[in-house]
């Protein structure tokens, strides 16, 4: 890994911003940037910087991650960047909000090293297969539209009440879910935390797959 890999770090919690700042650096020569609150991200992101990666909490004043994340997806200079929520809210609500923005990821604080790994190893890894096009899943399983969306939206509930307790998630029962309505990435990250009997590693999969579920049900609804 060299370290031309820049990765943004958002949280108006110096703290917070510290911590998470030296998880990263623990798993990698990461090149680290830091702001302070949404707007000071979106300062640094509108006039150029390009990370490979932006880990941002959730709740911040001036420009709150969920505003932020908005932001992002929807300016094609910096839209494709994945963007991970840190946030100690662990409801469904908020994290199928995350989703449905397009969030490639999310964290429960206290977070710990595996689930930050777990995060990164989104960089550098485009050879993960893509997501299947939401129109071939549904000819795949003979469904209209209508049916993959009902199909995805119990998949977020699902993978959302694992993320409340990833140690005990079915986590296989989930890749094959994610497998099935063409998630192949997180359906192999998944399967890959269910061999390590991690409850770290089962988060940083979990996190993945709600990010992906809630982009495909995006793409199902274009």
């Amino acid at each position: 890994m060299s370290m031309d890999v820049r990765v943004l770090v958002v949280d108006d919690d110096v703290v917070s911003r510290m911590m998470l700042m030296h998880l990263v650096d623990s798993c990698g020569p990461y090149e680290i940037a830091e702001a302070e609150d949404g707007e000071d991200a979106w300062r640094q992101l509108a006039g150029g910087l390009q990370p490979a990666i932006v880990f941002c909490d959730l709740r911040m004043p001036n420009l709150s991650g969920m505003c932020l994340l908005a932001r992002v997806r929807a300016d094609a200079a910096v839209a494709s960047i994945p963007f991970v929520l840190v946030s100690a809210a662990s409801d469904s609500e908020t994290m199928a909000e995350a989703g449905r923005l397009g969030a490639s990821g999310y964290i429960v604080k206290p977070f710990a090293l595996e689930q930050v790994r777990a995060q990164l190893a989104q960089v550098g890894q485009r050879d993960e297969p893509p997501d299947e096009d939401p129109d071939a899943v549904a000819r795949r399983l003979g469904i209209g539209p209508e049916r993959l969306l009902v199909y995805l939206a119990g998949l977020q509930r699902q993978l959302e009440e694992a993320a409340r307790q990833p140690a005990a998630a079915p986590l296989l029962r989930l890749a094959e879910g994610c497998a099935t309505l063409g998630l192949a990435a997180s359906a192999a990250r998944l399967r890959a935390a269910a061999g390590q009997a991690d409850a770290k590693a089962a988060a940083g999969a979990i996190g993945h797959a709600v990010g992906a579920a809630g982009r495909q049900q995006r793409r199902a609804q274009a």
